[in-house]
């Protein structure tokens, strides 16, 4: 489907495009601006060019060896994280690896603050990951708790919504949206995990301006790299990486990490730290 000034209409891609297109990800995606023309009778009209794009939200398509575009053009990306028993801080430093990469500004949406047995620890936990990036802690059922993120669709930005299953990600759209326009489910109860609500991308306009984008939850992340496929240079985060209490360390809660208090003393650039979390992080410390 594509908007226009008045209507929305359905497309394809025209051949040339398809043929011309180096990988799937240069293909029209979801938040892309094409070049349509309009069918002279009532098939679809035809996409005959993408416009070059401001972000790109980027990453490795599951099982394939190739990038799978999540989102075109967003200005800021809410990473939505619950508070509640499915709180991951090594998921969070991949999806603000992520959004580091794709040019949008990333801001953490911590949700379910009602379910938070212990609110103060877990925003120092995001904060110590996250460090300089805006954190609203909320209950995305509370419209009043909510407003706190209306300031960022000033200007008619466009506001991408991420984060696993069940983290509130549909009911926050309904809450910024004013009305009930994605289907929501309650969360296992066993583990506080989600079930797939959300099936696919998809553009909502807001009655008083901007634009949200709804996405599936994902649970496996990866990073896509760069088309010259140059590994960056991470030796000295590794070097670093030696002196950490745990040999498994993933640099974010863990006491007595080298790493993080490199970031803290201002010897080390945060953005890159998570990047390279991206990379190598393991999901067990092993003491040394």
């Amino acid at each position: 489907q594509v908007a226009i000034a008045a209507t929305e209409l359905s497309a394809t891609l025209a051949g040339r495009l398809r043929n011309e297109a180096k990988q799937r990800s240069d293909l029209a995606g979801v938040g892309d601006f094409v070049a349509v023309r309009p069918s002279p009778g009532d098939g679809p009209a035809t996409i005959e060019a993408v416009l070059p794009r401001s972000t790109a939200l980027v990453r490795k398509a599951a099982g394939e060896k190739r990038p799978q575009l999540l989102a075109a053009n967003v200005d800021v990306i809410f990473i939505v994280m619950a508070l509640d028993n499915d709180f991951n801080l090594a998921r969070l430093e991949r999806y603000l690896a992520l959004v580091h990469a794709s040019g949008a500004l990333p801001v953490v949406v911590a949700n379910k603050t009602d379910l938070a047995v212990d609110l103060a620890a877990r925003m120092a936990d995001i904060a110590s990951v996250a460090p300089g990036i805006a954190v609203h802690a909320i209950t995305a059922r509370s419209t009043d708790e909510t407003r706190q993120l209306e300031t960022y669709f000033d200007g008619n930005r466009t506001i991408a919504l991420i984060g696993s299953s069940g983290v509130g990600k549909s009911t926050l759209t309904n809450r910024l949206l004013g009305r009930e326009a994605q289907a929501t489910q309650e969360v296992r109860a066993h583990d506080d995990r989600g079930r797939h609500t959300t099936t696919h991308r998809q553009l909502f306009l807001r009655p008083h301006g901007g634009i949200i984008m709804d996405t599936p939850g994902m649970r496996g992340l990866e990073m896509w790299d760069s088309e010259d496929n140059v590994a960056p240079d991470f030796s000295d985060i590794e070097a670093l990486a030696l002196e950490c209490k745990f040999r498994n360390c993933q640099h974010g809660s863990e006491p007595k990490c080298a790493v993080r208090a490199a970031v803290e003393r201002g010897e080390l650039d945060a953005g890159r730290v998570a990047t390279f979390n991206a990379r190598v992080v393991t999901p067990h410390w092993v003491k040394r």
